[in-house]
């Protein structure tokens, strides 16, 4: 466990508990649907809890809704939800995942960790417009698609969160061809050469800059 990174985001003992909780029920779940990689099961607690409370520290105090995209295992979804209640913040959590089985894991954990959130198994672009004022994917889609899914569920003033590899200035290179933002790129400390992708204004790129 990295004891600064609980320390810094102030959670309380029980919210611990809950997390070790969503461990375990990850491990059991991913024996019968792929929520995972089955080679990280022995690591989800740094691997994937923790990254998706790195997340969460880059995100805006108090966001009145957050909307995961491929929400999948739950990272950060579940966890971001699981950060925000134990902070007593009032914001929604909209966990968007079109795969059935992986919903309803999603529901499940959600209800035994006594969270609430709002699972929609559907595509983002079949749900009408959420105007989210946080969007996070976790190994989704390549940011290109993913600014398409910021332009229909987010506003000007969203802040998106997306964790990405080591090519991830290749991917950025590559929506620049079709989008305009402003980025900062946080270093993941867990994975060398990674980062977090901090995006805000994203707008369709005008064509005297496509030329």
């Amino acid at each position: 466990m990295d004891r600064d990174l609980w320390l810094q985001l102030g959670t309380s003992p029980e919210y611990i508990e809950k997390l070790r909780l969503f461990e375990a029920l990850t491990q059991k779940w991913t024996q019968r649907i792929n929520l995972i990689a089955r080679s990280t099961t022995g690591e989800i607690w740094s691997r994937h809890i923790e990254d998706s409370a790195r997340i969460f520290l880059l995100a805006p105090g108090q966001p009145r809704l957050w909307a995961d995209f491929g929400s999948g295992g739950g990272f950060p979804g579940i966890v971001v939800a699981a950060l925000l209640q134990d902070r007593g913040v009032s914001t929604r959590v909209t966990l968007v995942e079109s795969d059935q089985r992986k919903a309803t894991f999603l529901r499940e954990a959600a209800r035994q960790m006594a969270l609430s959130v709002d699972v929609r198994a559907e595509r983002a672009e079949a749900i009408a417009p959420l105007g989210a004022d946080v969007v996070s994917a976790r190994a989704l889609a390549p940011l290109d698609m993913l600014c398409a899914i910021v332009e229909r569920h987010g506003s000007p003033d969203t802040t998106c969160l997306f964790p990405k590899g080591e090519s991830w200035a290749d991917e950025v290179a590559a929506a620049q061809k079709n989008w305009s933002f402003d980025l900062e790129a946080a270093d993941d400390p867990g994975h060398k050469g990674s980062a977090t992708l901090k995006l805000r204004t994203v707008r369709r790129a005008s064509r005297d800059s496509q030329d």
